[in-house]
């Protein structure tokens, strides 16, 4: 039995080997006029040969469902084309063959170059497709009535990345008449597109339209506000961005209510009164955005230890309060930014945020001490900007041994008190280090002439002393900025002259040439910095 149970294993292997393969091959098999299409949609489209990775590929010897870019079901029928950042220019018409793919599901042609020309009229007769990406692919003028045809759409993505350009627009339709067939959508992508819509109007449109939405976008889509209630009929929705419209009113409490919101971005929307804190405590968002409202009031409240928030931006707003301790406990936050806020008080430990990679609570009035312990185990800190405080105590010097920090921005505290050295140094990766306008003392320490990757080293305005070796500031290959003006160092210029052969001495040589050189040898300047 064991014989022949090892005889059939071997032969099955065997006969999957020699045959299976061949079967996946013929079941997804490109047709021959899937093929044709494809190539003559190659054949109609300007585009780079040196930049394209998929398009500059496709030939006829090969079967069109293994060309890159091209997804094909069980009949060999093209049902995904995805053609994003192919360096594609120019336009194609409604006669284009793209739009004889009668099967296709999947439409990408993001960051493409279509030089402004119109979106075409024939994408209504892709009317199998779910998903569609044409974003940052250089059309321009108004979306076409024909999209109200692709009834099926789950994904659309029209949004353009020019910032104060509104190159697409949604007039004639207007916003209403574009989403009346397209009750299927999740995610509906329409930054930058220039919609002009009052707040009631766009909000009853989506909220009318479309019940299974779960991300909205409309960044810089030439909104007005205030935001409507009915838009909380879309109970599902979990991703809300509406930066960078001119709402000019206070955020409604009513976003609060969305069980699953994860993403609130209204970034530059010239926002007033006092933002809800019950959106804060939402304990499923992940991003909120609301930098760049200068009337925009609000205070932090105590977070949950299950919150899940990732990134907080409140950077030019009327915030003020002190952060809470609890802040300090949200194990998944990866981003705080409070620049130019009005916040006091102490700055809380971090200890607990491992995935920290920016912190930022610059030209604050934070006051205090930071403590090593404040920043033990941020592995992940790449940026920690503390400036424009009135923040006290010594610097602590574990800060140089976190090993994925590149910038360090001190400057413009209270900081005092002479460095300690340290002998091992992690921040090899450290390109800024601001201390400048402090009340340091002492010498400059040893290890920081060892950061070798510096870029900007700026220790202005201090009490630092004692001499500082020109070659030890020459060994600093990636130097742009050093300011170490207003301090009381001297700088050690000696020239270190080799001994060399001496060439025979031709007469015509100027004779005090000889004195100038013995001068040379070893002069020494002291730079006075103070």
């Amino acid at each position: 039995m064991r014989i022949l149970f090892i005889s059939w294993l071997f032969f099955t292997l065997f006969f999957q080997i020699l045959f299976g393969s061949n079967t996946v091959l013929i079941s997804g098999q490109c047709l021959n006029d899937q093929q044709s299409l494809l190539l003559q949609l190659k054949k109609s489209l300007n585009f780079s040969s040196s930049s394209s990775t998929k398009l500059v590929l496709w030939n006829q010897s090969s079967d069109c469902c293994l060309w890159d870019g091209v997804t094909c079901n069980t009949a060999g029928r093209v049902i995904g084309l995805d053609l994003n950042n192919e360096s594609i220019s120019g336009g194609f018409d409604e006669l284009s063959s793209l739009f004889s793919l009668q099967f296709l599901q999947s439409l990408n042609l993001a960051f493409n170059r279509f030089n402004f020309t119109q979106i075409p009229n024939g994408f209504g007769n892709l009317t199998s497709l779910t998903y569609l990406n044409l974003s940052n692919a250089g059309f321009a003028g108004q979306i076409p009535t024909e999209f109200s045809s692709m009834t099926r759409l789950v994904t659309l993505d029209l949004s353009t990345l020019f910032p104060g350009i509104h190159p697409l627009k949604l007039e004639n339709p207007n916003l209403t008449m574009f989403l009346q067939n397209l009750s299927e959508l999740k995610e509906l992508r329409l930054d930058g597109v220039n919609i002009s819509a009052r707040g009631s109007d766009w909000c009853n449109a989506i909220s009318s339209r479309l019940p299974y939405l779960l991300v909205l976008s409309l960044l810089n889509c030439d909104l007005s506000g205030p935001i409507d209630p009915s838009l909380l009929e879309l109970r599902s929705l979990s991703v809300i961005r509406l930066a960078q419209n001119d709402f000019s009113s206070p955020v409604p409490e009513f976003f609060a209510n969305f069980r699953n919101l994860t993403e609130l971005d209204l970034n530059s929307c010239n926002l007033n009164g006092t933002f809800p804190r019950r959106i804060i405590q939402v304990t499923t968002l992940r991003t909120l955005d609301l930098a760049n409202n200068e009337l925009l009031e609000g205070s932090l409240p105590e977070f949950s230890p299950n919150a899940a928030l990732q990134n907080l931006v409140l950077s030019m707003t009327k915030f003020s309060g002190t952060l809470p301790d609890s802040i300090g406990n949200l194990e998944m936050l990866s981003r705080i930014e409070l620049v130019r806020c009005n916040f006091s008080g102490p700055i809380p430990s971090f200890s607990l945020s491992k995935n920290l990679t920016n912190i930022d609570v610059s030209h604050n009035d934070l006051t205090g001490e930071i403590p090593s312990s404040h920043w033990e185990g941020l592995q992940s800190l790449v940026n920690l900007n503390l400036g424009y405080n009135s923040l006290n105590g010594s610097i602590p010097v574990s800060l140089f041994s976190l090993p994925s920090l590149q910038k360090i921005k001190l400057s413009n505290n209270k900081f005092a008190g002479q460095f300690n050295d340290i002998l091992n140094v992690s921040s090899h990766k450290l390109d800024t280090l601001d201390l400048s306008s402090n009340n340091l003392t002492g010498p400059i320490p040893k290890f920081v002439f060892h950061l070798q990757g510096l870029k900007i080293l700026s220790l202005s305005s201090n009490d630092f002393d004692g001499s500082i070796k020109l070659s030890v500031i020459e060994n600093f290959k990636n130097l742009t900025t050093l300011d170490l003006s207003y301090n009381n160092l001297s700088v050690d210029a000696t020239i270190e002259v080799e001994e060399t052969i001496e060439e025979p001495r031709d007469d015509s040589e100027d004779p005090d040439d000889d004195e100038d050189e013995d001068e040379m040898e070893d002069k020494t300047f002291h730079g006075r910095y103070g």
